[in-house]
């Protein structure tokens, strides 16, 4: 039986008509990508029911790993997030930019935790396909790093699963409301995010062909 990955995305926001992290992530339904089965789940863009969709998506799912899409407006390059951080300030509209106020995500939980997707593998492999992509150190404090927060609070027992977030730029379709923003197009993004997957779904098949070893 392969194993599942449970790739989400986001509703629009922030006056936007889409969002390019779930028209990327809808591309993957139900596909088969390096043998692992990919379902997609689209989140809405509010903590408790961001909470409420990924909480459904784990229970009906049962992924063996998680990777998470948000959209970052004004990034250049696919950004693996290397850290998600115990806290959010829902008053934002973007990822980026500072912020005075905030609260925590998960009331006595720990500050952050890390990426747990293998990130190095991903960045070469990208860099092999000529994909824009960068280590990120900061996902924001808005929803997409509440919801990789919250990925990986939900599968803190499982410290080998492979769980994180990639932040997307905008799509080319947006340029004309942000002529000042670099963007990418969703074709290129899909075919970075497929490469991401392939990669995830190898770092699960060797465990399994440890095992039957």
């Amino acid at each position: 039986m392969s194993a599942t990955i449970l790739l989400t995305g986001f509703m629009p926001f922030g006056g936007e008509r889409t969002n390019p992290s779930w028209q990327v992530a809808a591309k993957f339904d139900r596909a088969t990508i390096g043998g692992a089965a990919v379902r997609a789940w689209e989140l809405p863009v509010n903590l408790k029911r961001a909470g409420q969709a990924l909480a459904g998506a784990l229970q009906m799912a049962r992924p063996e790993a998680i990777l998470g899409l948000g959209q970052a407006g004004g990034r250049t390059a696919l950004s693996i997030e290397q850290v998600a951080i115990n806290l959010v300030d829902e008053r934002r509209t973007r990822e980026t930019g500072g912020a005075i106020g905030g609260k925590p995500i998960v009331a006595g939980a720990p500050d952050a935790y890390f990426t747990r997707l293998p990130v190095a593998a991903i960045l070469r492999a990208l860099a092999r396909a000529e994909i824009p992509a960068e280590r990120s150190l900061s996902a924001g404090i808005f929803i997409c790093n509440a919801a990789m927060y919250l990925a990986l609070h939900a599968t803190r027992d499982n410290p080998a699963m492979p769980v994180g977030f990639i932040h997307l730029p905008y799509a080319t379709a947006q340029a004309a409301r942000h002529r000042a923003a670099p963007s990418m197009s969703l074709e290129m993004m899909a075919a970075g995010v497929e490469i991401a997957l392939k990669v995830i779904a190898r770092s699960l098949a060797r465990p399994r062909r440890e095992a039957a070893t």
